[in-house]
């Protein structure tokens, strides 16, 4: 037996015998639970561990273990939160999105089309694992960062970015999603407006929400956003933030085209607003050249970078970086200073020596190979098995295909339709910031298990949209 499955064997007995005793009585000691259970005495101690952490019990140095005194049971079982309805009202209340967990909380058998992640196959788990032991290794490594990250790391991703950026010019961040957050909550009044690509990213519209703002949709087409509306929405709303993904677009893996980069800059320049330029899929190309960032050819501040590291390796590598020049990066550097301080120094040294590495250059070879491969298996699959529903264009990069319905079908109906047949796909009204103008799905070929799944996945999707069709006549 393994030493885990006997601390938790031991654990379950002594719950048993702890809920037959009363608070304050003694447990037997641990050499009579050695004698008694044939475990060794490290079994012991991390069981009655366990247990104390849990507050089923109490150690007394000296004296033994004993039953802790049990918390009083609310009246009726439940207890009664209705207060906070009072307390939290006129806060805005940001839904759940259980559509965008990748392989979380899924029946067995569900092939997941839905997240942003890549399956753990995809990941290079390896890779991650060294870096993290040599980064442990490091005399320092537990040491305080600096507020703004290591120099070393900072230096990697301004050498990424391009230009004249400098290691001075970047700020290391906790992964994407919180640096959105703060981007939001440091350039923008409550209240304000903030333009947005109509879809755009879910997450992006929960955190502008989340700190006050108003986004306000302006939409794209197959070169990317529009110039002519985006100068019509500055001038309408006033805004002075505009948050975009130049570079393989979530959801419609859009690329902006080489002339409408230079007019977006231009023309957020002259509304006198900042651009964010939402960069996650740099890494996740499909092995053609991607367009270099759009902060590289920016001299006077106007777009703030966002990258990160968590799409193109682990989500659980929370490290991204921002990139930007002004009194804006103090602004950032002064709220780093009252949310959290700093970025965890182990992870940040893990990301060093991930990137210093010839290893990491080679895994975004293989992954652009396997996502290109995955890519062209599931639109063939869809293709032949659904051939009205409408693909946008097979991307040349992401993680994820853009699909418009027929009409005859709603959102709503497929995704239930498709999680009786196991298969989790993605709504597409999520990703608009105000009324979708048709039903659309976003379905990933990135966190299935297997490649030979995306066939199936769109198999079962025929089979569950035909047995949910309505009927005429």
């Amino acid at each position: 037996m393994s030493d885990g499955s006997s601390i938790g064997t031991l654990v379950a007995i002594l719950r048993r015998e702890i809920a037959r005793l009363a608070p304050g009585d003694r447990l037997p000691s641990s050499r009579d639970l050695i004698t008694r259970h044939g475990v060794g005495p490290v079994t012991v101690s991390r069981a009655i561990a366990l247990l104390a952490a849990e507050g089923a019990v109490v150690t007394r140095p000296g004296s033994g273990t004993y039953v802790a005194t049990r918390r009083p049971q609310p009246a009726g079982g439940e207890p009664d939160t209705s207060w906070q309805a009072v307390a939290l009202a006129g806060r805005h209340v940001l839904p759940d999105r259980p559509d965008e967990q990748s392989g979380t909380g899924l029946p067995p058998d569900t092939i997941s089309l839905s997240g942003g992640y890549l399956h753990e196959s995809l990941q290079p788990t390896r890779l991650l694992g060294a870096a993290l032991a040599r980064a442990a290794r490091r005399p320092d490594a537990w040491h305080r960062s600096p507020a703004a990250g290591l120099s070393t790391l900072r230096t990697i991703f301004a050498r990424q970015a391009g230009g004249d950026i400098g290691p001075e010019d970047v700020l290391v961040t906790g992964g994407g999603q919180g640096a959105l957050s703060m981007l939001f909550r440091a350039i923008a009044a409550p209240g304000s407006a903030v333009l947005v690509e109509s879809p755009t990213y879910p997450g992006a519209l929960a955190a502008a929400r989340a700190a006050g703002l108003h986004p306000v949709p302006v939409p794209i087409d197959d070169e990317g956003l529009r110039p002519d509306l985006l100068a019509d929405a500055f001038a309408m709303t006033g805004a002075r933030l505009l948050y975009c993904q130049p570079t393989f677009h979530n959801p419609t893996g859009t690329v902006l085209s080489p002339e409408r980069r230079r007019q977006i800059a231009d023309v957020t320049r002259a509304a006198g607003a900042f651009l964010i330029e939402d960069d996650f899929a740099r890494h996740l190309g499909h092995g053609r050249p991607v367009p270099g960032p759009l902060v590289a050819d920016d001299r006077d501040g106007t777009v703030i970078h966002l990258t990160s590291l968590t799409k193109p390796a682990s989500p659980s590598l929370r490290i991204g970086a921002v990139v930007a020049r002004g009194p804006v990066m103090r602004r950032l550097l002064g709220m780093r200073r009252v949310d959290d301080f700093f970025i965890a120094r182990p992870l940040q040294e893990a990301a060093v020596e991930l990137l210093s590495t010839p290893t990491w250059e080679r895994h975004l070879r293989t992954l652009a190979i396997a996502l290109q491969h995955r890519c062209a298996i599931l639109a063939d699959a869809l293709a032949r098995e659904l051939p009205d529903w409408t693909l946008a264009r097979v991307p040349e990069g992401g993680l994820h295909l853009w699909l418009r319905l027929p009409p005859a079908l709603t959102e709503a109906t497929v995704a239930d339709a498709a999680a009786t047949r196991r298969v989790a796909v993605n709504l597409g009204h999520h990703y608009f910031p105000a009324e979708p103008p048709a039903t659309h799905l976003r379905l990933g070929f990135a966190a299935a298990a297997d490649p030979a799944d995306l066939p199936e996945a769109a198999r079962r999707l025929a089979l569950a949209t035909r047995d949910h069709r309505p009927t005429t006549g």
